[in-house]
């Protein structure tokens, strides 16, 4: 009898296709034996409890860069691996990124709603033909992992200037370090987080952060919504602390805080950053390379713990 492979969200028939030669490809979440792998997102993760539901588990496979909610100690304790598909969507996400700071600075979205309520430009032209140009700005990027860096080279072909905020400082860009989130706050003009968000950094885009970004700055997140206290987001939009937001991802998804939607200075995607058939194609290929290294007793390609 074949071993399970659980299935937390679904991925569509093609992916389970991948799998059906080897494992029962299943979205039964009823705790039982005979679960070898799960794969699920970050966002929904697994912690000790849902460990000891499946006691043959000896893969979680995260289907994005994201582990939050996978609780890694639990899964150490428990000879569990966890893998991810870091870098696979790296491109797509630096895309979307450069696509909201633009929307956010340009006022695309209002432009847009003008033309369509017939008013072209409307009552306050100098809102969209006298915004900063992104071109000569200072751009801080929090996080220079696979994201950070696309992202970081795409904004320097903007003939923008670079600086970024990590764990420690990379030798292999000539970007401009710093060693605390709030100094890049204070250089920047724009801050686009990219870190991989989970507690320990939990609101580390803060009030006093916003306050040094200033009232032309702009804060564009496609990491994850825990990243940015929204209830500082929102005052400092509401009182001009800054200029913008453009943000794919937020604290309570799907559930958007209802400020945001009638704000007109945040322009807002419902967490689309990967969602490329690209990225799609390149995430799942390295689900599947890390569930068969797993089966086949080999180093696995993109191991957590």
């Amino acid at each position: 009898m074949k071993p399970t492979l659980l299935l937390a969200i679904p991925l569509g028939k093609a992916f389970e296709q991948n799998f059906t030669d080897r494992y029962e490809v299943s979205a039964d979440m009823t705790p039982r034996s005979g679960v070898e792998v799960l794969v699920t997102i970050g966002a929904i993760g697994a912690d000790g409890t849902f460990m000891d539901g499946f006691p043959d588990l000896k893969l979680i496979s995260c289907f994005g860069s994201g582990y939050e909610s996978v609780d890694l100690t639990a899964a150490k304790a428990r000879g569990i691996k966890v893998t991810n598909t870091v870098g696979a969507n790296a491109a797509t996400v630096a895309d979307l990124a450069v696509g909201l700071l633009l929307a956010s600075m340009r006022h695309v979205v209002y432009g847009d709603q003008q033309i369509r309520a017939g008013h072209w430009r409307g009552k306050n032209m100098a809102k969209v033909l006298f915004t900063p140009s992104v071109t000569g700005r200072k751009i801080g990027i929090i996080g220079l992992g696979a994201i950070g860096r696309k992202i970081g080279e795409r904004m320097a072909a903007f003939e923008t200037e670079v600086g970024y905020f990590n764990r420690s400082k990379k030798d292999d860009v000539n970007w401009q370090y710093f060693s605390t989130p709030l100094e890049l706050a204070e250089w920047a003009d724009v801050l686009i987080i990219a870190h991989r968000a989970d507690e320990t950094n939990r609101h580390m885009i803060n009030a006093a952060m916003m306050k040094a970004l200033g009232p032309e700055g702009h804060i564009v997140n496609i990491s994850r919504g825990s990243a940015i206290d929204e209830d500082a987001l929102i005052a400092a939009l509401q009182d001009g602390t800054i200029a913008g937001a453009g943000l794919d991802v937020f604290e309570d998804e799907p559930n958007v805080r209802p400020e945001f939607l009638t704000l007109p200075n945040v322009v807002l995607t419902p967490h689309i950053g990967g969602g490329t058939r690209e990225a799609f194609a390149a995430m799942s290929a390295t689900v599947v390379a890390n569930v068969y290294a797993m089966g086949d007793g080999k180093p696995l390609p993109n191991e957590v713990i």
